[in-house]
C-alpha cells in the first residue's frame, strides 16, 4: 500500500498526532482500494452475493468476467451451488475459465446426459466437473485462490435438518472442490455429499440468495447477482410426495424442499427492501431468460453468458458509485 512511514509521526511527535495518523491509516484501510501483485482489491465492506441456478449460472459467469477484466475484486463473497462454482474461478482470477467450462464443455455427454443418469443416477457427471475439469482439462489454479485475500464462503444444505451449513476458508481449507460438489448436488440430480459428518446437499435448496449471511458476517454493503430476471416469483412445487419418497429419512429436507418458494420470495422483498435503503446493488438479467437449470444448448449458453457480460458493463459506473 505504499510506504507505511507516511503514517507514522517523526520521532518527538505529539500523541495526539500519533492518534490522528492511526485513525488515518485506519480510514485508509477501510475505504479505498490499492494495487497489489498487478490487481486491484478493494478495501471496502462490500460484499459479493451469488444466486445458483444450475446452467442459468453463465450469466454470473459472463458478469464476473468484466468484473475481472476490470481488476475488480471484493474481500467477502458468498455463493451457492452455480453461483459458488463461478465464484472460484474469479477469485483465482482465471479469465476466460468459466466460459470454458461452462459453455465449450457442455457437449460433452460426461459433463450433462441422460447417459450419465442412466449410469449412475446423476444427470450432472459430478466427478467430470469437480475432478477431471479442474485436474486436468481446465486446470484449476489452486495456488492463486488459496494465497487470495477474500474470503469466500460456500453455502450447502444439510439433508437431516434442512438449514443451512455455511463454510469459509477456515472450514474447508484444502477442501473447497469437495464443498463446492455438495453445495452443487441438486436433490433426484446427484446424491448427497459426506462431508464434517454431515450429508449434504445443493446450498439453494435452504439459503438460495444467501444476502443475510453476507450482513450476519459484517457486511452491510453488498452487490448481490441474481439468474433470473426481475419480477420473478417461484411457485410452489407440485413434487412434494416424489420428494418424500425419494428422502424419508430426511425429514428436514423434506420441509426445506417444500417451503422454498416461500422461502425464495421472501428473500426477494427483502433484497428489494435493501436496494431502497441504498446498502444492495442487484444485478440480474435485463432480458428474459431461454436458459433452464439444465440447458446443455451451447449457444444459448453462449448468448446468456454474453448478456452478463454486457450487463456489468453497462452498469459498471453505477457499480464504482455504489463502492464509494
Amino acid at each position: 500500500m505504499g510506504s507505511a512511514a507516511f503514517f507514522v509521526p517523526q520521532s518527538g511527535g505529539a500523541c495526539d498526532k500519533c492518534g490522528f495518523f492511526l485513525l488515518e491509516y485506519i480510514h485508509y484501510q477501510a475505504i479505498i482500494g490499492k494495487k497489489k501483485r498487478g490487481v486491484f482489491v478493494m478495501l471496502n465492506e462490500t460484499g459479493l452475493v451469488l444466486e445458483g441456478g444450475g446452467m442459468r449460472g453463465v450469466y454470473t459467469a459472463g458478469v464476473l468476467e468484466y468484473f475481472m477484466e476490470q481488476d475488480l475484486y471484493f474481500p467477502y463473497i458468498i455463493g451457492v451451488s452455480a453461483g459458488a462454482c463461478n465464484a472460484a474461478s474469479y477469485i483465482s482470477g482465471q479469465k476466460g475459465r468459466n466460459k470454458t467450462v461452462n459453455v465449450d464443455l457442455v457437449s460433452d455427454p460426461r459433463y450433462i446426459s441422460w447417459r450419465n443418469y442412466f449410469r449412475n443416477r446423476q444427470f450432472f457427471g459430478m466427478d467430470f466437473i469437480f475432478d477431471e475439469v479442474p485436474n486436468k482439462l481446465v486446470p484449476y489454479d489452486y495456488d492463486k485462490f488459496h494465497n487470495s485475500q477474500s474470503e469466500f464462503v460456500i453455502g450447502t444444505t444439510d439433508c437431516h435438518t434442512g438449514e443451512p451449513v455455511y463454510f469459509n476458508r477456515e472450514g474447508y481449507g484444502q477442501d473447497v472442490l469437495q464443498v463446492l460438489k455438495a453445495s452443487s448436488s441438486l436433490p433426484f440430480i446427484a446424491p448427497e455429499i459426506d462431508y464434517n459428518s454431515r450429508k449434504l446437499l445443493d446450498g439453494g435448496i435452504s439459503d438460495p440468495i444467501p444476502l443475510k449471511k453476507a450482513q450476519q458476517d459484517g457486511f452491510q454493503k453488498n452487490i448481490v447477482i441474481l439468474t433470473r430476471n426481475k419480477g420473478y416469483q417461484k411457485k410452489p412445487s407440485k413434487f412434494h410426495f416424489l420428494v418424500r419418497r425419494k428422502y424419508p429419512a430426511y425429514t428436514g429436507l423434506q420441509k426445506a424442499m417444500e417451503n422454498r418458494y416461500r422461502q425464495y420470495n421472501q428473500t426477494l422483498g427483502y433484497l428489494a427492501e435493501e436496494e431502497q435503503k441504498g446498502t444492495t446493488l442487484v444485478i440480474q438479467p435485463s432480458e428474459p431468460l431461454e436458459v433452464g437449470r439444465m440447458e446443455r444448448n451451447p449457444a444459448k449458453l453462449e448468448h446468456l453468458y454474453n448478456q452478463g457480460y454486457s450487463d456489468a458493463k453497462k452498469q459498471f459506473g453505477r457499480i464504482q458509485s455504489f463502492i464509494g
